[in-house]
């Protein structure tokens, strides 16, 4: 439960830090960088991708407007420094591979964006954390628009564009990822919905998002989605502020969830999707065992990663065993080395336990927190099935998670002066 102490960190230390205004031209221009370049997260069916470029030109901006590393964010720093160091070491064994070059490079890059964004949210943490969030929240909406587009071919080419084997996959070049996609925007309406208020405009994003997510006939991302969805109202149950909201809560979770049922139901009843559901919704499929099948190559990749102590190097054993095998914590070990696994391991179990940490404390961007772990610990699982060492979301909420923990570790203190 949330004690005194941590309603009195909502009420007043973080008055400092949330409220202070950001009257200043650079800020006004980071704010309005860090707008663009969440937006343009969902375009990622092209390398490297116009986010790519505007994160170069965010943290540009950052410099100027005075953003600084928080010390308080050594140890991510450290983790993602020696993860990448067992990646780079990894490149030995593949020494004469330019893609493994280019795919070491783009991890080092997405361990900055993380580091980036922990270092934004720590001060400043409200105005920076919004338009974080309704960015999120737009461009969700725009994939999940052009996922439907596709699905239902509603212009010339869309079908072929932005769909994959009958699966909605929008702007990204792969359904798998752009349903994961999805899911923080989605859990950020429906908390405010469940905790807060009610709105037209939610319920029509809400909608649209889950929607293009089931149109994704990605078995991962549905799987993550209920274990992340049943994480945030847990956690938003128990965080409630009074028993009104705790009722209200429990209430709108039912009833939220019998409107969800009726409304798959409904879209079921279309042939092309009721089709494509019972294709997907098996738990085990053709591809999933067998010689060649996912949890075979998972077996491979067990005794792989034990004889490479150093790692196979990227692209390595899907070039032996024909494919990749699926499961990201063993992708850790076998292209980052055992320093490499390891560490991947502290890093995820360290942000789970702040992130948990953080969603206990009373302060305004609780709910964001809450949101955010939920999702996280959600893509956490998800990974036993899938790679995900590369989704840009990923790491950005790594640092959201980070970032918020800095921030409330400084309402804190400076409640404690």
């Amino acid at each position: 439960m949330i004690s005194a102490r941590d309603m009195m960190i909502g009420g007043m230390a973080t008055a400092p830090v949330t409220r202070a205004p950001a009257a200043a031209l650079s800020e006004r221009i980071l704010l309005a960088v860090l707008f663009v370049s969440v937006l343009a997260s969902s375009v990622a069916f092209i390398e490297p991708s116009p986010h790519d470029g505007l994160m170069g030109l965010l943290a540009v901006t950052a410099l100027i407007a005075g953003v600084r590393f928080e010390r308080i964010l050594v140890l991510p720093l450290l983790l993602l420094l020696i993860f990448n160091i067992g990646g780079l070491l990894s490149l030995l064994n593949v020494p004469t591979e330019e893609m493994t070059v280019q795919y070491t490079a783009t991890s080092i890059y997405l361990a900055v964006d993380a580091l980036l964004y922990a270092c934004l949210l720590a001060k400043n943490t409200m105005p920076r954390l919004t338009v974080i969030s309704n960015a999120y929240v737009l461009t969700a909406v725009i994939a999940a628009l052009c996922g439907i587009a596709g699905y239902f071919s509603l212009f010339p080419g869309a079908y072929d564009q932005l769909t994959l084997y009958g699966r909605a996959q929008g702007l990204f070049k792969d359904p798998n990822v752009y349903g994961p996609f999805l899911i923080w925007p989605a859990l950020i309406v429906i908390e405010r919905m469940v905790a807060r208020r009610i709105s037209l405009r939610d319920i029509l994003v809400v909608g649209i998002i889950m929607v293009g997510l089931l149109l994704s006939f990605s078995r991962g991302a549905w799987f993550h989605f209920a274990v992340s969805g049943a994480v945030m109202l847990a956690l938003t149950f128990v965080t409630a502020p009074s028993p009104k909201g705790r009722m209200r809560v429990f209430i709108l979770t039912g009833l939220g969830l019998a409107i969800l049922v009726m409304a798959v139901v409904v879209l079921l009843s279309v042939d092309s999707i009721g089709t494509m559901f019972q294709e997907r919704a098996h738990l085990l499929n053709s591809y999933d065992v067998g010689d060649g099948g996912r949890f075979r190559l998972q077996e491979l990749g067990l005794d792989a990663l034990l004889l490479s102590p150093n790692g196979m190097g990227p692209f390595e054993f899907a070039r032996i065993h024909g494919l990749q095998q699926h499961n990201v914590y063993l992708q850790a070990f076998i292209v980052y080395g055992w320093i490499g696994g390891m560490t991947y391991i502290m890093l995820m179990l360290s942000t789970l336990w702040v992130g948990f940490r953080t969603a206990m404390v009373r302060t305004p961007w609780q709910p964001y927190v809450i949101t955010a772990l939920a999702t996280f610990l959600g893509e956490a699982v998800e990974g036993f099935v899938i790679d995900s060492d590369h989704w840009r979301h990923f790491f950005l909420l790594l640092g959201v998670i980070w970032g918020l923990f800095a921030a409330t570790t400084r309402a804190q203190q400076q409640l404690a002066q």
